[in-house]
This record gives structure tokens, C-alpha cells and sequence, in this order.
């Protein structure tokens, strides 16, 4: 009696456990140890550096296989994502470790009026349709919210 049952629950693991895990996969649930949402909502070039430091020291602290970091601008911290942004090329290569830079529509939107046309943005950006929901949407998922 005690063999079947083992038996059972061992095919039941062997069955359900890809499922389970690519279910998690194809939802987009990160499987990270640490998981990291950094907000840029400030214009100011020290604080835009300030974001992608501690971006950096995040992924060097837990290495970029073991950690999650989501950028997310909103606001005159959008800034940062413009095409011509000073640091394109920092961003460019934390895209290449793995972090993600989210763009809030909503703002990008708002510019455009400004501006009369629609600010051009970093090529590593990912339109989100409000900053704001984005970040609360990560941290419902598990994400630490960090404001340097």
C-alpha cells in the first residue's frame, strides 16, 4: 500500500511539476531570488545616475542570473529613457545584464503634447501603460520597491 502511494505521488510530481512550472514561466513570474523594482520619477541627471548605480550594485551584490531589476520612469523622471539621455549607453548595458526599463504611456503621452510631438525614446525601453500601476503590479508579485 505504502509503494503505490509513492508511486502514485511520484507520477503525480512528474506530471504536474512542468506544468507548474511553465505555467509560472508563461505568466512571466520570475523564478529570482531577489526581486527589484527601482522607481525614476525626479529629472535630476544625479538622481538618474543615482537609479542605474544602484541598479548596478544590485546586480554585482546577487549576480544578474539570481536577481530581477525593473527600471520604471514615469513622470519628469521619463527623462531618462529619452533616446538622447547622457546615460544611453549605461542603459544599454544593463538591458544586456538583464534589467528591464519600463516607460510610462501616460507620461510619454503627456510630453508629446508639451513637446508637439511624441519624445523619442531609448530602444531598450518597454512601453507600460501607468508607471505608477506597473510598480504596484510588480510589488503584488513580490518585487521590493526601492526610490534612491
Amino acid at each position: 500500500m505504502k509503494s503505490k502511494l509513492i508511486k502514485a505521488f511520484a507520477l503525480f510530481a512528474l506530471l504536474v511539476a512542468p506544468f507548474i512550472g511553465s505555467q509560472a514561466i508563461a505568466a512571466g513570474k520570475s523564478l529570482a531570488d531577489a526581486k527589484v523594482v527601482l522607481q525614476i520619477s525626479d529629472p535630476n541627471p544625479f538622481k538618474q545616475t543615482l537609479v542605474l548605480n544602484v541598479a548596478n550594485n544590485i546586480i554585482k551584490h546577487y549576480g544578474q542570473d539570481s536577481v530581477d531589476v525593473e527600471i520604471v520612469a514615469f513622470g519628469p523622471g521619463l527623462r531618462l529613457l529619452f533616446a538622447e539621455n547622457a546615460n544611453k549607453g549605461r542603459i544599454d548595458s544593463l538591458a544586456g545584464r538583464g534589467v528591464t526599463f519600463s516607460a510610462c504611456e501616460n507620461t510619454t503621452r503627456n510630453m508629446g503634447k508639451k513637446l508637439g510631438h511624441l519624445p523619442a525614446l531609448n530602444s531598450k525601453a518597454v512601453n507600460v501603460s501607468a508607471g505608477v500601476v506597473r510598480i504596484i503590479d510588480l510589488v503584488k508579485e513580490g518585487y521590493t520597491l526601492v526610490k534612491p
